[in-house]
């Protein structure tokens, strides 16, 4: 069942809208439709149309560039259309599927043109969009998000790495999106070596540069900094609005999205589970560490992300925004920005695999 849109808007800023890629215009006139008693989905889904349709007519009149950013356009519609709901019903699957091919129509067309990664992992697969640098990969950043925003949200990231000479790869880890829907991982298993199966990705390609960082978003932080824990290969980390001990809020979108990314409604399987994959007080980070940290976060508090700094053997250092939001949506272009050159930084000319 759609979530009011009156809810939705709360959890879904004009600011995360922009930053997930969605066009200003359709922004104002998603917020027309709504306020005119349209549902949230049905509003989106009707602005993807038009954006594909006008996609379609740039690819046949040879205006790639054009067609290539209305695809994305349509595509960032379809991404928050599925967001209106946090259990899997056939509805939202086919949303997000709809949304996965959109994206595939607007890499096909770019240059270089982006590839879609699949890999086993236990019974199941795991998805991520891999996309290149025009020239010479420099490293990879291993992109991800937490429990409702996951790979090719994170295409206006991808432009700020690949516009330094990174790569990004656009993962969907266990528990998310396509990996979730489709190939049958969920939350329940090893998640730390669930995202070093994805280093192994990067690292067996000489052609990505040698050298890979982890950015993971919200909770997808959390991820990020307990695969660098586990894995010395991840040479940086960011970690963007994430606790490092995870716990149910009392808010029904969070806590009904953790049980999602497991499988299950019962609040006390989800909290053990959340416990089983925190940051554990023995845990040690090799790669340098950045902690993005925004004033105003009304989920995350910065003692609560303190432990992935305490955590670092290294370089550790924390960027604040007094203002800022959560993972910093508000701030989104100075903090894309910042982070990819961080990771440009420690991601330079060294021998493969080296630290």
């Amino acid at each position: 069942m759609t979530a009011p849109a009156g809810v939705l808007w709360r959890s879904m800023s004009p600011e995360r809208m922009l930053d997930g890629g969605l066009a200003p215009a359709d922004v104002r006139r998603l917020r027309a439709a709504t306020d005119a008693g349209a549902a949230w989905d049905d509003a989106l889904v009707a602005i993807a149309d038009d954006r594909a349709a006008e996609a379609e007519k740039a690819l046949a009149d040879g205006h790639l560039v054009t067609a290539r950013e209305a695809f994305r356009w349509s595509a960032a519609a379809l991404l928050f259309a599925q967001m209106a709901f946090n259990d899997d019903s056939a509805h939202r699957a086919g949303l997000y599927a709809r949304f996965t091919a959109t994206v595939g129509r607007a890499g096909a067309i770019a240059e270089p043109s982006w590839s879609q990664v699949t890999l086993p992992y236990g019974a199941g697969r795991m998805f991520g969009w891999l996309l290149r640098p025009a020239g010479t990969a420099h490293g990879t950043v291993i992109v991800l998000g937490g429990q409702s925003g996951w790979g090719a949200t994170y295409l206006r990231a991808a432009d700020a790495l690949l516009a330094r000479g990174l790569a990004a790869f656009l993962v969907e880890g266990p528990g998310q999106g396509e990996t979730r829907m489709r190939g049958g991982v969920l939350l329940d298993v090893d998640v730390r070596a669930a995202y070093s199966a994805f280093v192994d990705h990067v690292l067996a390609d000489p052609s990505l540069g040698g050298r890979v960082g982890t950015w993971g978003n919200s909770m997808g932080g959390l991820f990020a900094g307990t695969a660098a824990a586990s894995d010395p290969r991840i040479a940086a980390v960011c970690v963007n609005g994430a606790p490092a001990r995870p716990r149910l809020l009392g808010f029904r979108t969070f806590d009904e999205q953790a049980g999602a990314m497991l499988g299950t409604s019962d609040a006390a399987a989800v909290q053990a589970n959340f416990d089983r994959i925190a940051l554990r007080p023995e845990d040690r980070i090799s790669g340098a560490v950045l902690v993005l940290h925004g004033g105003e976060d009304p989920i995350v508090t910065l003692a609560e992300q303190q432990p992935f700094l305490e955590a670092a053997v290294g370089e550790a250092s924390l960027r604040e925004w007094a203002d800022g939001d959560h993972t910093i949506y508000n701030h989104a272009e100075e903090r894309t920005a910042f982070v990819a050159d961080w990771f440009a930084d420690h991601l330079g000319d060294h021998p493969a695999g080296g630290q």
